[in-house]
């Protein structure tokens, strides 16, 4: 009788036979069986709220048990968070350990200073920070209400750390909100093509202008969806954090989670998931996307891919033209 022979794939992860020293007793060997059969846990869809009136400090939107990672993390390679600052004539002190963090004032006024070049903000504005530490946020006098992402758990994952500011690939970029919507109303005066997915603004500063991102690796949009209408289902291979601006009686859809918006609502859809955007409501929405996409641009696996028929794309780019 033949000796049953053992699968490539149920062999155990192998060591070296006889290691010359330590070095060479570090390594070890798996096969085209059994080294690609890792499962990862998947990344959530899922809302988070803003911190209620009244709670002070930084909140992250962490989904790191989640993710089985021991860092906080939104996203494998991505870190939200709100940011409220009382009236006060201490400023907040914080650290961006990342290559690059994008803020948006929800409410309130203030001024940033540190490791940059510092600036007034107010409710409406964009603005992007390179990775140092000992930034001060000091709010104005009714407070202040920010959201923040950055690729903190990317830099945390490799247990490296950002450039300091003169290294830096990015700088210190300010967009406030008189120039967010002249910007927007440059583009509403225009026209589209059938390929082009509704209207949107896109960030991106004079270092980062060729790949059109806002930090080597993550990308931020400002989208706009008219009244009564949907933003056709469609999937990416980055993930999406995604902040409610603006919007009455709207409603994403991530796989088969529905998931309905409130004001100043984080939402997270995970790389390669189908999903969707509706506004049922009487005026226009707006929300702001950060994605990794920057990262997937550079390799070459973006992968955006609309799953609607061509006659309801037709149907929505009509109907926001």
């Amino acid at each position: 009788m033949n000796e049953a022979v053992t699968d490539m794939a149920d062999l155990p992860m192998q060591h070296p036979h006889a290691p010359a020293g330590v070095a060479e007793a570090r390594a070890r060997f798996f096969n085209s069986g059994n080294a690609f059969n890792v499962k990862l846990p998947e990344v959530p869809a899922r809302l988070f709220a803003p911190p209620q009136e009244g709670h002070f400090g930084v909140f992250d939107c962490d989904q790191s048990d989640a993710l089985g990672c021991d860092f906080a993390a939104t996203t494998p390679l991505m870190l939200a968070r709100y940011v409220r600052i009382p009236a006060s004539d201490a400023p907040l002190t914080l650290d961006v350990r990342a290559i690059g963090s994008v803020w948006y004032v929800i409410s309130g006024s203030g001024r940033l200073d540190g490791a940059t070049d510092g600036f007034a903000f107010g409710a409406g504005d964009v603005f992007l920070l390179p990775g140092a530490l000992g930034y001060r946020l000091e709010a104005g006098p009714t407070g202040a209400l920010l959201w923040t992402v950055g690729n903190e758990p990317q830099l945390a994952f490799d247990r490296a750390q950002p450039a300091s500011v003169a290294d830096a690939t990015i700088d210190a970029v300010h967009y406030p909100a008189e120039e967010i919507e002249r910007q927007f109303a440059l583009i509403f005066s225009t026209g589209t093509r059938d390929e082009t997915s509704g209207r949107a603004l896109i960030f991106s500063s004079d270092r980062q202008a060729a790949a059109r991102n806002l930090t080597p690796t993550l990308t931020l949009s400002f989208n706009t969806l008219m009244p009564h209408t949907h933003q056709r289902t469609h999937r990416h291979n980055s993930a999406a954090v995604t902040l409610v601006v603006q919007g009455e009686a709207c409603h994403s859809v991530v796989g088969d989670a529905h998931c309905p918006w409130e004001p100043w609502a984080t939402l997270v859809t995970p790389p390669g998931a189908p999903h969707s955007h509706h506004n049922a409501g009487p005026r226009g929405a707006r929300f702001l996307i950060v994605q990794d996409g920057g990262l997937h641009y550079h390799a070459r696996t973006m992968g955006f891919e609309f799953l609607e028929a061509v006659e309801a794309s037709h149907l929505f780019l009509r109907s926001v033209t």
